[in-house]
Parts: structure tokens; sequence; C-alpha cells
């Protein structure tokens, strides 16, 4: 059995610069926009993506609006070294609901029940979750209790009730990120690198995988939320 661990205030250091390695190490997985390290800007998006996480738990220190939790889990004969995390985000105005906003696990620790324990602590928390997914990962999410309720961008929506949570979550606005100077000292040095023309078509790249991604999500979710097939009450939620 996986040892997990809830943690409410900001981690220390060496257990927030794993949680940021695993980060780093799972960027396909994990982003909405799935990259891969094919493509030229995989490196900026492992920064961003770090930076919001990291920004996640720095918010960990204050009780603003922004509320975040953690759990850790860590190898049984090794208590030091993260395995795997989630990372989510209380639902304002509702005790029992919670938004999944990542997780993931060490490659050398897969197919040992990490993931599902980790999300079977978050649900026993807050019973009424909520995330979003590729399309590949849904049948792994409904394995552990969720159901696809719509879209949200380029993923799949699911939650372990049949709708969203009335109330709000508080989250970050990611798009200064993209805006600040490291950003742009990483895309120059890429651009330094590749060439102006290899990065123009890196972002067309990703631009054509987003509407693959989109395209493929809208079809799967139409084709499993078929109206005629809902339940009475059912809401489907394009996000």
């Amino acid at each position: 059995m996986p040892v997990t661990h809830h943690v409410v205030a900001p981690p220390e250091e060496a257990t927030k610069s794993q949680v940021l390695q695993l980060v780093v190490d799972n960027l396909t997985d994990i982003s909405a926009i799935g990259i891969t390290p094919s493509n030229p800007l995989y490196n900026l998006y492992q920064y961003g993506i770090g930076f919001e996480v990291h920004l996640y738990l720095e918010a960990m220190k204050a009780n603003g609006e922004l509320r975040v939790e953690l759990l850790i889990a860590t190898d049984l004969d090794d208590p030091q070294t993260v395995t795997g995390f989630a990372l989510y985000l209380p639902v304002q105005g509702d005790p029992d609901a919670c938004t999944l906003a990542y997780i993931a696990v060490d490659q050398d620790y897969r197919r040992q029940g990490i993931a599902r324990a980790l999300v079977q602590q978050m649900t026993a928390r807050y019973p009424h979750a909520e995330l979003a997914c590729a399309v590949s990962k849904v049948a792994c999410f409904e394995a552990l209790g969720f159901r696809v309720i719509g879209l949200r961008g380029p993923q799949v929506l699911m939650n372990t009730r049949d709708h969203a949570s009335d109330g709000q979550v508080a989250m970050l606005d990611v798009a200064p990120i993209y805006r600040t100077l490291e950003v742009r000292q990483i895309h120059t040095y890429l651009l330094q690198q590749h060439g102006k023309r290899a990065m123009v078509d890196a972002e067309k790249q990703r631009d054509r995988h987003l509407d693959q991604l989109q395209r493929k999500t809208e079809a799967f979710v139409l084709e499993r939320l078929d109206p005629a097939a809902l339940q009475p009450g059912t809401r489907v939620h394009l996000v």
C-alpha cells in the first residue's frame, strides 16, 4: 500500500523540488495541450507549467481566496523520496467539492497503485471531485469513480457526480507567466538554437495539435453523452 501524506502548508524545499521535478518529467501527460519533447517549445512549457505549480505551492502560505492542498506519496523504504503527488483546489462555498489540478507519478513507481491511493484520499476528503484530462486518460479515471460530464477546451471534463459543483474555484491566472522575463529569455535561447523558421513551425505544430485534440475531445464527449441516453436532469458542461 503506497504511503501518502496530506499537506496543507508549503512543503519543505526538498519535497517541493521533487514535486516540481515530477511536473517537468511528466509534462506531456499533465499539460492541457499535451506538448511532446519533439516540439522545440517543450522546454518553454516545462518552465511555464513548473512555475505555475510553484506558485500554487507558494499560495499555501497564505489564507487568501486561492486555496490549495497537496497529497504526496513517498517510498516505503525511503520516506524522503517522493514517488507521486496530487495538487487540488477546494471549492469555495461547497465543503464537499474540489478540482484536481495536477497529478503525476514517478515512472519508476508506476503500476503500484500510487495514483489510485492519491485520488482515493482526495475523494475521501472531497467526495464531489472534478478534473479535466485527455481522452486517453478517461478510462483510468473512470476506474477511480469519475464520469464524463462534458469538455473543457481540448480536455474531457470528469466528475465523481453527474454535475459540477455550484461553488467557485479560485485558480491562478497563468497568462502573466508567459510574459515574464524568464520566459522571454527561454524563447530567445530557443530561437537562437533552432532558428526563426523552426520556431514558427513549432508554434504551428502546437496549434494544429490543439485543434486535433479539440476535435477528438468534442467527438468523444458527444458520443459518450448522447442526449437520448442521458439521465433526466443531467447537465453537459462545455467550458
